[in-house]
């Protein structure tokens, strides 16, 4: 099979003046800002995000507080080694019913969260906050609510062998963008704040700094 069998790569157009910064490992988002016409360079922060949640849960914070907290923090730890550059610091949190929900870790663990979620409504809450030169400029919180069908335990267990390990990556043991969309009845939100990012409010106070054209 010769190259000539293969469709050419496809550059991604990017319409940023200034590359930007995200202080994620999370492919998602990081698609999503390049889809979107941003030049990334992306950063793991090194954060216990678990022990963090610990933290603001004893502490009486709420879902949103939790999650801005989080993001603020993954964005601090990555600006301060490029404080000059726009730096992105991102978190969702799952909640239901007063329960907070973090990614599953097997597939038992995914398997329960089904389980947990079958026939209820859910919160999905997503924060972005953005760092330059070493101080938060920017911050937006937005949620979607996810109103999830009844599941019976076979479909659990072939949605569950139909997606693999998929169901490792995100809160919930779902992704709505794919197989995830056979568990709803019902999404009420904005489609990139499900997916993990405010994206359009952050394209917005991106274009406002000059990062973007207007």
């Amino acid at each position: 099979m010769s190259s000539e069998d293969f469709p050419a790569a496809v550059p991604i157009p990017v319409l940023a003046t200034q590359p930007v910064v995200l202080a994620s490992g999370s492919q998602t988002r990081l698609s999503l800002l390049r889809g979107a016409g941003l030049e990334v360079v992306a950063h793991r922060p090194g954060v216990d995000e678990e022990e963090v949640k610990l933290s603001c849960k004893a502490g009486g914070l709420t879902v949103e507080e939790t999650a801005e907290a989080l993001a603020e923090l993954k964005a601090s730890r990555v600006a301060a080694k490029v404080p000059a550059a726009y730096v992105i610091g991102a978190d969702q949190m799952l909640e239901c019913e007063g329960r907070w929900f973090d990614k599953p870790e097997d597939r038992a663990g995914a398997a329960e969260q089904l389980r947990a979620l079958s026939g209820r409504t859910h919160r999905l809450v997503t924060t972005a906050v953005l760092f330059h030169n070493n101080s938060r400029v920017w911050h937006q919180t937005d949620q979607a609510k996810l109103t999830m069908r009844t599941l019976s335990d076979d479909f659990i267990e072939r949605y569950l062998d139909a997606a693999g390990d998929a169901v490792l990556t995100s809160v919930g043991g779902y992704q709505l963008e794919a197989l995830g969309a056979q568990l709803f009845t019902r999404v009420a939100g904005d489609h990139f704040t499900i997916l993990g990012l405010p994206l359009l409010p952050l394209l917005g106070f991106l274009r406002v700094r000059g990062v973007l054209p207007s």
